[in-house]
This record gives C-alpha cells, sequence and structure tokens, in this order.
C-alpha cells in the first residue's frame, strides 16, 4: 500500500486520460493521492475530481506562483472550502525565489494566510518551498511560535537546515522523483537524516518523473520508484517504508479515513 501525497490530476496533461491515470495508480498498490490546489479561483475542478473518486482527495490553496492573483483570499474562505469531506489539506502555499514568478512580499502574506488557515482547521498545510530556506524558516519558526500548525515541506530539495527546522517545529518531509536521480546524493544524505515517522512520499505529478521513467510525463503509480529508492537510501525494505508512509500520511492527513485506502 502506498500513498501519493502530492499530485495535480487537474492539469491539462491528464486530461485525456484522467481514469486511466489514476487505474494505473491503483494497479501499483497506489491507495490514495491528494490533487494539489493551486488557485482558489479554480479549486472547484481540483474538488470535482476528487469527488469522483474514492481514491482521491484534494487540498485548497494558492501556490506562490499565483500569490499576487489571490491576496484577496482570506483564512476564513479558506477555512471554509475545507467543510467538504475530500477537502483533507490547505494549499500549495509558500515561497519560490528560483522563478519569482510572484512578488516575494505577495508570497509571504500568501504564506502567512494560509498558515492561519491550517492553524485554524487543524488541516495540514502543503508548503512548496525553493531558493527560499533562510525566509521559510524565519516565517515557520515565526509563525508557529504564535501557535502550533500541521505541514509538510512538500517535494523537498533545499537544503538540511530547513528540514531539521522542519522537523524540529513537528514538520513532515516529503520526497518526490528528485530522490532517485544520479546527481542527488546530497538529498538521500538528507533524507536518511529526516526521523522516520516524519518521512512521505509523492510524485508531483505531471512533473519531475522518477527513474527509469526520468523525461516522460509523471503519474501517481510511479511514487512506487520513489519509494524504492528511499527504502534503499534509509537501510529498509520497499514493504518497509510503503507501511512507514502510508502510516505517515494517515496521521499528517488526518481526515483521510484509514477505510478509504482499504477500498481504493
Amino acid at each position: 500500500m502506498l500513498v501519493d501525497s502530492h499530485c495535480h490530476l487537474d492539469f491539462p496533461d491528464f486530461a485525456e486520460e484522467r481514469d486511466a491515470v489514476i487505474a494505473r495508480a491503483a494497479a501499483a498498490g497506489v491507495r490514495a493521492m491528494v490533487t494539489i490546489s493551486t488557485r482558489v479561483r479554480r479549486f472547484a475542478a481540483v474538488r470535482a475530481i476528487a469527488e469522483a473518486h474514492p481514491a482521491v482527495f484534494c487540498s485548497v490553496g494558492t501556490h506562490p506562483h499565483n500569490a499576487h492573483e489571490e491576496l484577496d483570499v482570506t483564512a476564513d474562505e479558506l477555512a471554509r472550502l475545507t467543510d467538504h469531506p475530500k477537502v483533507v489539506a490547505i494549499g500549495e502555499a509558500g515561497l519560490d525565489y528560483f522563478y519569482d514568478k510572484a512578488p516575494r512580499a505577495a508570497q509571504a502574506t500568501g504564506l502567512r494566510t494560509h498558515i492561519a488557515a491550517s492553524r485554524a482547521t487543524g488541516l495540514p498545510l502543503v508548503i512548496h518551498a525553493r531558493d527560499a530556506d533562510a525566509d521559510m524558516a524565519a516565517i515557520l519558526e515565526e509563525e508557529s511560535g504564535k501557535g502550533a500548525f500541521p505541514f509538510v515541506l512538500h517535494c523537498f530539495s533545499s537544503g538540511a537546515g530547513l528540514a531539521r527546522t522542519g522537523v524540529a517545529l513537528g514538520g513532515y518531509v516529503s520526497f518526490s522523483g528528485i530522490l532517485t536521480f544520479r546527481k542527488s546524493e546530497a538529498l538521500r544524505t538528507i533524507a536518511a537524516e529526516v526521523p522516520r515517522e516524519r518521512l512521505l512520499v509523492e510524485t508531483d505529478a505531471p512533473y519531475l518523473a522518477p527513474v527509469p521513467h526520468r523525461g516522460r510525463r509523471n503519474e501517481p503509480a510511479y511514487v512506487a520508484d520513489t519509494a524504492r529508492v528511499l527504502a534503499e537510501t534509509i537501510g529498509e525494505s520497499a514493504e518497509a517504508v510503503a507501511a512507514l508512509t502510508t502510516e505517515n500520511f494517515l496521521r499528517l492527513f488526518a481526515k483521510v479515513p484509514p477505510a478509504a485506502l482499504e477500498a481504493g
């Protein structure tokens, strides 16, 4: 049993064969997927996919690339949208200084709004962090001082310092197909240092397909390949890592009923 804790099934890449993609995931042992919102104003389409598939859940939020477009979205609005039973997380929100598609001040404001929604609802915040380690660590530490909130550093590709800060504040660290890349030795070293009870796996599909699928469109079934490399990295069997990351997922994404994975 595996879980893809982060994918984007609403993206056009999947439009023509979404049902087949979800079926292939099930055949690969992926019992649940969380399709992640990147714009609140397009959330209805994300929610509809989750409603149509028992194994699919979703989040609600605004990606940092779009932060400046949705600064009017409030924490209360985000919280209200989580009333739906299939909405199990807030985000993804965060800081992306690699692409800098939105002003950094807008990204920070959006992140703090999402943190407030996570704190109010108790739902995990899915955090996007790229080339922004220092500012991300500072915001997480400051906001945690106002009151704890659950979170995951998704598609982790940052430095060891941010991973340690996240774990120290109670967060989880999720690894994508990047972990399998030949030049990701430093990332595998970080993964080996993360406490096992804080590890998650994901695809971030349609992006970042793991080896041996690199260069192709990614899809949730391929999370098994990332889990296999994570198992090698931490010296466990693939079965043990599947069980471990599923247990961790259910602890963090506590709104997902365990029976949904059994039924998947």
